[in-house]
C-alpha cells in the first residue's frame, strides 16, 4: 500500500510538471524574472523614522552678513560654483523640476541646469512631454537643488517661457550625436511596447546620419524653457534643525524695508530671514 501511494505522488509530481512548466513559459521572460528576482529580494522593515546626520555645526551657520551679493543670481552662482567643485557631487546642476496642471495637480523630475544669467535659469526638454503640456497650460514652476556633502539647498520659483529657436538650435548641435538622436527618436512621456522599439529607431538614424559630417536636424518639438525667478531661497542645514533659510524675492508694491524683517537687495529683490 507504501509502495502504492508512492507510485501516486509520484505520478502526481509528473503531472503537475506537464501542466505548470508550459503555464510558466507561456508568461513573458521579463515578468519570470522579476518573479524570480522578488523571491530573493529582502522585504524586510526599513528604520526610516531612525535615519538621521548631522549638518553644520551653530559656527557654521549661514548669515545675512555671508550674503556675497544683494543680488540673489550672484549668490546661487557663488553656491553653484562651490558645488560643482565639491568632490562627491557628480551632477551640481542636477534640479527637481515641478510643475502642475492647469487646475493644481503637480508632477515632479529631475533636469539638469544648463545655463542661467540676469534672465532667468535655462533647461531643454521635449515640448510634447508631460513637464511640456504642464508648463504650455501652466507656465509657472519651481526648481530644486540639493548638494548634500555641502548641507545646502536652493529653492527657485517663477514664471516660464520658451527660449527661442535659434537658442535651442544652438544648444541641440552642441550635444553629443548620440544624444541628438536619442531626442529624434523618444516621443517622451508616451507609452512604448519595449526597449527594442528605441534601438531600432537609433539603429535606423544612426544609419542616416553615419557621415559624421551631415547635421541631425532638431524635432520642432524639442527645445529650451527658461525659468524667470520670482523668488529663490538659500537652504543651509543645522545638525540641530535651526536650519538657516534666507528667501530674495521681488518686492511688492508699497511694502516698506524696515532692515529688521525685511532688507533691501540689489534692484527690486528683497530678502528676508524665514522660520525653518
Amino acid at each position: 500500500m507504501l509502495l502504492g501511494h508512492i507510485r501516486h505522488l509520484r505520478g502526481v509530481a509528473k503531472l503537475s510538471l506537464v501542466i505548470t512548466r508550459p503555464l510558466l513559459q507561456s508568461q513573458p521572460f521579463a515578468d519570470h524574472d522579476f518573479r524570480t528576482k522578488m523571491s530573493h529580494s529582502s522585504l524586510g522593515p526599513i528604520d526610516l523614522a531612525g535615519m538621521r546626520k548631522p549638518y553644520k555645526s551653530d559656527r557654521e551657520a549661514f548669515l545675512e552678513s555671508d550674503l556675497v551679493s544683494g543680488n540673489p543670481l550672484q549668490q546661487f552662482s557663488d553656491w553653484m560654483r562651490m558645488a560643482a567643485s565639491t568632490d562627491g557631487i557628480g551632477e551640481a546642476n542636477a534640479m527637481t523640476l515641478a510643475t502642475s496642471t492647469r487646475d493644481g495637480f503637480p508632477s515632479a523630475r529631475v533636469v539638469l541646469l544648463k545655463g542661467f544669467d540676469e534672465s532667468g535659469f535655462k533647461f531643454y526638454s521635449n515640448y510634447e512631454s508631460r513637464k511640456g503640456r504642464e508648463l504650455s497650460e501652466n507656465p509657472r514652476a519651481c526648481l530644486v537643488f540639493y548638494w548634500e556633502i555641502l548641507s545646502r539647498s536652493v529653492r527657485i520659483q517663477g514664471t516660464v517661457e520658451q527660449l527661442s529657436k535659434d537658442d535651442s538650435t544652438e544648444y541641440f548641435h552642441s550635444r553629443p550625436r548620440g544624444s541628438q538622436i536619442g531626442a529624434c527618436i523618444s516621443h517622451q512621456s508616451t507609452p512604448i511596447e519595449n526597449r527594442q522599439v528605441l534601438i531600432d529607431r537609433e539603429n535606423h538614424l544612426k544609419e542616416k546620419y553615419k557621415d559624421t559630417e551631415s547635421v541631425i536636424p532638431k524635432p520642432d518639438y524639442w527645445g529650451g524653457y527658461r525659468v524667470v525667478p520670482e523668488s529663490i531661497e538659500f537652504w543651509q542645514g543645522q545638525s540641530t534643525r535651526i536650519h538657516d533659510r534666507i528667501l530674495f524675492r521681488k518686492s511688492r508694491i508699497g511694502e516698506k524695508v524696515d532692515g529688521k524683517l525685511l532688507h533691501q537687495g540689489e534692484g527690486d529683490w528683497v530678502y528676508e530671514r524665514l522660520s525653518p
